[in-house]
């Protein structure tokens, strides 16, 4: 029996199947062990005896054979609780499983169990009435970001050495920063959503939370490919983990532009100094030339965007709102009841207008550059009660801030990869690299040439490896 679940990367795990030096079922062990002690509250739901199951019969051949990963808890399994992690729903079995579960699955992967989520991932934050408080893998008082927390939480906290998750406006970035981990948000599509798509806003993608570079490309291999139940998704890529730093020829002489605050953010100083220093290493070792005075004026979407964006949520609520109301977080509650009282045509039609200057915005800053750099948080993990900004001292945090760093990849749907760069006050930091539509594996490229050069903690207070 192992004492402890794997404490390096995916790959290296499948890598210990095939040589024998672990099997899949002590892995399972040692997983459902350690989720079972954790204090995290990283998991919401546990299939143990099916992971086990499983584990016993896996094929470690496959890309994923015998790995335990975790399924956050806005995503669907056949049979398993589809709360969105919400008292609303929180009877509630999933019919289906979602596109992205079944290819990890066919590959090999074990999904043992829901981690926690942000209720129906409005909010960035790690806190629901349903689950309570999900900690920070480096310190539990602290936050671990949102909407995919309670992954970031679990593949940090030391507990599986991946989970799935979805961003909508930083819900892989922001938690895997927070926690560090690598985030990838690939191009809006390149992983599909299905079944049962829901289309709107456009600003949604399906990917992981992962302790290496070459397991978010492992998982890209897998996952990745057009569905014809996504109507929007990609035709298939191959090659993302066999081809990890083969662009290195075509990245030299690019241009980057970096800037910590991507135009608008307010930024911890110590912070803006670590992203400007960590790009400034990346740009030396890939060659690229750095570009001053780039102007980045992404306008922001306001309130009319939020309440836009609720529409989904009240279609799935249905005939139980406006009743359900008191089973909600008051964050949700609150919006909901803006939204439907107030939102009209003309809020719709600037909504419109406001994204088409993000479009354009955007497209005007790769006019100048092949890449941005930027931070991925303003600061370092907030107490983790915050769910709307407030002052701790003379710093004021919370996640309404985080959006000025995060949204705009989502807005126009651009890859953006989240990299660890170091600690602020003893917890982890990271940095966004950010390419044009389509240029993930450039993206992914410059993420591994940085964790090749200053490689970080797999998990948790884990030494660099």
């Amino acid at each position: 029996m192992t004492d402890t679940p794997w404490l390096n990367d995916t790959c290296s795990l499948v890598d210990a199947f095939r040589s024998g030096e672990r099997s899949p079922l002590e892995e399972m062990e040692a997983t459902l062990a350690a989720i079972d002690a954790s204090d995290l509250n990283a998991f919401s739901f546990l299939d143990g005896d099916a992971a086990l199951d499983a584990a016993r019969s896996a094929d470690v051949n496959q890309p994923f054979g015998g790995v335990a990963f975790g399924v956050k808890e806005l995503d669907f399994v056949e049979g398993w609780p589809s709360t969105e992690a919400s008292v609303v729903f929180a009877d509630r079995k999933a019919k289906y499983t979602s596109t992205m579960v079944q290819r990890a699955t066919a590959a090999g992967g074990v999904p043992v169990g829901l981690t926690t989520a942000s209720e129906f991932g409005g909010l960035n934050v790690s806190i629901t009435k349903l689950n309570g408080i999900t900690g920070n893998a480096w310190d539990k008082t602290r936050t671990a970001g949102g909407s995919s927390g309670g992954s970031a939480s679990a593949v940090a906290g030391g507990l599986v050495t991946i989970a799935t998750g979805g961003d909508g406006g930083g819900s892989i970035r922001i938690p895997a920063g927070f926690n560090g981990l690598v985030g990838m948000k690939g191009t809006a599509g390149r992983i599909p959503r299905g079944p049962h798509t829901l289309i709107a806003p456009m600003t949604v993608v399906v990917g992981c939370l992962a302790r290496s570079v070459r397991d978010t490309a492992r998982w890209f291999d897998v996952c990745s490919g057009h569905d014809k139940r996504d109507p929007y998704s990609l035709p298939r890529v191959d090659g993302w983990e066999s081809g990890l730093g083969s662009h290195l020829d075509q990245l030299r002489g690019k241009r980057v532009a970096i800037v910590p605050n991507l135009g608008s953010a307010v930024i911890h100083p110590e912070l803006d100094a670590m992203v400007r220093a960590a790009g400034e290493a990346l740009a030396a070792d890939a060659g690229l030339t750095i570009v001053d005075g780039v102007k980045v004026e992404i306008p922001g979407l306001g309130l009319e965007w939020a309440m836009a964006n609720l529409s989904g949520l009240l279609a799935e609520l249905g005939d139980l709102w406006p009743d359900c109301r008191e089973d909600l977080t008051n964050e949700i509650a609150f919006g909901m009841q803006i939204a439907t009282e107030h939102f009209n045509l003309e809020m719709a039609a600037r909504v419109e207008a406001q994204r088409t200057l993000a479009n354009e915005g955007m497209a005007a800053i790769f006019d100048e550059v092949d890449f941005v750099i930027c931070a991925t948080n303003p600061d370092a993990a907030y107490p983790a009660e915050v769910t709307l900004n407030t002052k701790v001292g003379d710093v004021t945090v919370g996640p309404e801030n985080n959006g000025a760093l995060t949204i705009p990849a989502n807005i126009v749907g651009n890859p953006s990869c989240q990299v660890p760069i170091g600690f602020l006050n003893g917890l982890p930091v990271g940095m966004q690299i950010m390419g044009p539509h389509l240029h993930d594996q450039m993206v992914l490229d410059l993420a591994w040439l940085t964790e090749r050069e200053r490689p970080w903690p797999l998990v948790a207070n884990g030494a660099p490896i």
